[in-house]
């Protein structure tokens, strides 16, 4: 197996949560991610946003090892996520490997993805029981405080075909921080809702982002909620990251011909 000459392990003074260094992610012919360099630090909000076909979900996937990269390395806390070390040199990462580092990392997808034939606080059980090692009680306690804290503590026992999609993706948030984890990714967890119940899951992401030092990533189509939340926006286009910023410099002032021509298309939503 051919090494690749990139760092093992960061060293401690240069060590963001999640850095990509030189990834380019192709689908035959066409490359979704091209040389992508992104540090993201420990406890930053960062958002993704730009057209469709920009690479913005696939960066998140490759982050979940969902996707293999095809150049680069991705570090998460300083440690290779898509390659590990072997015999002084980077190999591309077996799944036992991976399994371990990407337990710091948590995702919440648009279809919420919940087991149907499970309760809520089940749910939110599963992970920490059967990969975590958490005794039932110790999980049980974990679930029922991560639901209070996203307003369904008094759904507990319903499954998901009873919940509205505003309550199912807040029971998919809870599941994910009951694992723990040091990042926290969101892929559009607003695009499936009725825009009533919008607000219900965007509230709890400010309390995340107020309460607890995560460090998380988001994909949005919602300017407005982009502009208000993050530390830091990043426009991608054509795979790369085009133009990035605090997001009042970003939304008021952006520099980048596309990143305007990108704003102006959906300035309605700003």
């Amino acid at each position: 197996m051919t090494g690749i000459n990139y760092p093992l392990e960061l060293p401690a003074d240069d060590r963001p949560m999640v850095r990509f260094m030189n990834v380019s992610k192709s689908y035959g012919a066409l490359k979704v991610i091209r040389q992508l360099d992104l540090d993201i630090a420990q406890g930053e909000m960062v958002t993704i946003i730009g057209p469709s076909g920009s690479g913005k979900t696939t960066v998140l996937r490759t982050l979940m090892t969902l996707e293999t990269i095809n150049e680069g390395v991705i570090y998460i806390d300083g440690k290779p996520l898509s390659h590990m070390p072997r015999d002084g040199v980077l190999v591309p990462a077996d799944e036992r490997y991976q399994r371990k580092l990407r337990s710091s990392i948590g995702m919440c997808f648009q279809q919420f993805n919940l087991f149907p034939h499970m309760t809520a606080i089940q749910n939110c059980m599963e992970g920490p029981v059967h990969v975590l090692g958490l005794s039932r009680k110790e999980a049980q306690e974990r679930s029922e405080e991560l639901l209070a804290m996203v307003g369904m503590i008094d759904k507990r026992d319903q499954h998901p075909s009873r919940l509205s999609g505003g309550q199912q993706q807040r029971v998919a948030i809870a599941r994910a921080l009951a694992m723990r984890p040091k990042i926290l990714l969101f892929d559009e967890v607003t695009s499936a809702l009725d825009p009533e119940v919008i607000g219900e899951v965007t509230e709890v992401i400010r309390k995340l982002v107020g309460e607890h030092n995560l460090t998380m990533i988001m994909v949005t189509h919602q300017m407005g909620f982009a502009r208000d939340i993050s530390n830091r926006v990043c426009f991608f286009y054509g795979g790369s990251v085009e133009e990035q910023g605090p997001p009042q410099a970003l939304f008021g002032n952006p520099q980048r011909d596309r990143t305007k021509q990108f704003l102006s298309a959906v300035k309605d939503a700003v």
